[in-house]
């Protein structure tokens, strides 16, 4: 692309011997079998730039912004089970099917907008994941059978897939390194999506559903809208987040992106159109980006070397390429490269797939058995289930906050954390099924609730600390891989279990103590370290 009179001030000239200042604490994550110098060194300067800016204004926003990613990504399936009950009622079918739909969904969502948002840019991933799930959501609220429903689940899951992997990329290359920790912090947004859906389930099936009877009666649509209403307020909502983000806030598609697709002149002037947004200016120039090719072919001034320089492919493909070669062997076979690496990866990936497992083989039935159990105790309304869930969500959110507090502590740490935390998640759903009271069930489940979001925030902590800097990106999606694909077979589980008995309960309950023990096991302790 060529330079206009609006490029001039990009263009500023810069002496010869008069070096770049480096801003950002930038390690060369890639070696060059996996990305082309050229745009690993233009990636550093990028970074410096954005470090040179500082946290403001505009990161801020985006911290709101990109919020709504972990929060959608709790809502919905929070969601379904919160609907599991009165859906099952109204369709008399297998309600795991709509678990198993879901999970399938956050799957490939995660794979395609991951992927995706490499190859057409950030932008348009960004905002419409949440157009996605609102419109099919508030279409599925009007499902006239299980089987469309089930299907609409499928596809609004597509669009909650997407939020985590793209909003993280987004958010992460927006801020300086300095402030990279604002994404651990960003998972009280993941708590607060748990408390919205709760609250507005309550009185919305509370007042609009067939109650829960044992043998089942019939339950015609008239008389159970409840779960409809709650649909069509959730759907509605995702559309509001997304006007927030396409009409309010206007996100700049990511520097990186622009200068890896070749587009060197807009990737400059992201970086000062943040940079007045927030009041101030930044030194980037087009001519610094220019000069890498040259400065890296040249070597000792060897002007004749460069052309054995590859020139950077800034092709849709190419991108693509760059992409898979992030997550390919290249960068999965160095997670096992030594004994003590490869038993921290192996230690690591299997209590994601335990807890995988469990939280939603315990999620796909918990209304059920809070209603079950409550009729028990002679209190098995409606009303109670979905109050008991309401305070279950409020008590989680102080469990996220306290994560960040408890992963610093000496002789705890993350490590110590994430096993007390996982390990006791356990041990409350065990002790639950002995409850003799609708209010000790209650204790013992809200125990469950705070241990178990405190559990989730070191998770989300410790994982991309474990791994080295340069396969971070591979570690993180070779974990949360095995974290989706077990989720996807906790309702297949569910679907031969007995949900009438406390079965489920009790290997929801074993498996998080397994993880805990597991991850007592792992082999390095990040506190007070700096990731290599």
């Amino acid at each position: 692309m060529g330079t206009g009179a609006d490029d001039k001030r990009f263009l500023a000239e810069k002496q010869d011997d008069a070096p770049i200042v480096l801003h950002a604490d930038t390690e060369n994550i890639y070696d060059s079998a996996s990305l082309e110098p050229v745009y690993v060194a233009k990636a550093k300067i990028l970074n410096d730039a954005l470090q040179e800016i500082g946290m403001g204004k505009y990161q801020w926003y985006l911290f709101i912004i990109a919020g709504f990613g972990w929060f959608s990504d709790n809502l919905w399936p929070i969601s379904t089970t919160l609907i599991f009950t009165p859906v099952v009622n109204e369709f008399a079918f297998r309600g795991q099917f709509l678990k198993l739909g879901q999970g399938i969904g956050l799957l490939v969502g995660a794979v395609f907008w991951g992927i995706g948002s490499d190859i057409w840019g950030r932008q348009l991933s960004f905002n419409i994941t949440f157009f996605i799930t609102g419109l099919f959501a508030i279409s599925g609220g009007a499902s006239p059978n299980s089987i469309t429903l089930c299907a609409l689940a499928t596809v609004w899951s597509i669009g909650v897939g997407g939020n985590l992997p793209v909003d993280s990329a987004v958010f992460l290359e927006f801020i300086p390194a300095s402030h990279q920790y604002l994404l651990t912090v960003l998972s009280i947004w993941w708590a607060l999506g748990q408390l919205l859906g709760s609250l507005v389930a309550w009185p919305l099936i509370t007042n609009f559903s067939c109650p829960t009877t044992s043998p089942p009666s019939p339950c015609p649509r008239s008389e159970n809208q409840g779960w409809r209403y709650f649909i069509y307020a959730m759907g509605g909502l995702m559309l509001v987040l997304f006007v927030l983000r396409f009409f309010v806030f206007h996100l700049y598609e990511s520097p990186k992106y622009l200068m890896g697709r070749g587009r060197d002149i807009e990737a400059v002037e992201v970086v000062h159109k943040v940079a007045q947004y927030n009041g101030k200016t930044s030194n980037l120039t087009l001519d610094m980006l220019r000069a890498v090719e040259s400065r890296l072919a040249s070597g000792n001034n060897d002007l004749e070397k460069s052309s054995q320089l590859p020139a950077m492919d800034t092709s849709a493909l190419g991108a693509l390429r760059r992409k898979l070669r992030e997550f390919g062997w290249d960068h999965i076979t160095p997670l096992f490269r030594t004994r003590k690496l490869a038993w921290s990866t192996s230690l690591l990936t299997i209590v994601w797939a335990l807890i995988g497992l469990a939280f939603p083989l315990y999620n796909s039935f918990v209304t059920y058995f809070f209603a079950t159990r409550g009729a028990d105790f002679g209190d098995g309304s409606t009303y109670i289930t979905y109050r008991n869930q309401v305070i279950l969500s409020v008590i989680g959110v102080p469990g996220a906050l306290l994560a960040g507090w408890t992963v610093e502590l000496p002789y705890l740490g993350r490590r110590g954390s994430l096993a007390i935390s996982t390990v006791l998640t356990g041990v409350f759903l065990f002790a639950s099924t002995t409850a003799r009271s609708s209010n000790a069930l209650l204790g013992w489940i809200c125990g469950y609730s705070f241990t178990s979001n405190i559990m989730y925030g070191v998770l989300y902590a410790i994982s991309p600390e474990l791994f080295p800097t340069k396969d971070r990106g591979a570690g993180n999606a070779f974990v949360a891989a095995a974290n989706r694909v077990f989720g996807i077979m906790a309702p297949i589980i569910a679907l031969y279990a007995n949900l009438t008995t406390s079965m489920p309960i009790y290997v929801a309950a074993a498996l998080f103590i397994v993880a805990g023990l597991i991850a007592l096991l792992l082999p390095f302790e990040p506190r007070g370290k700096a990731a290599l």
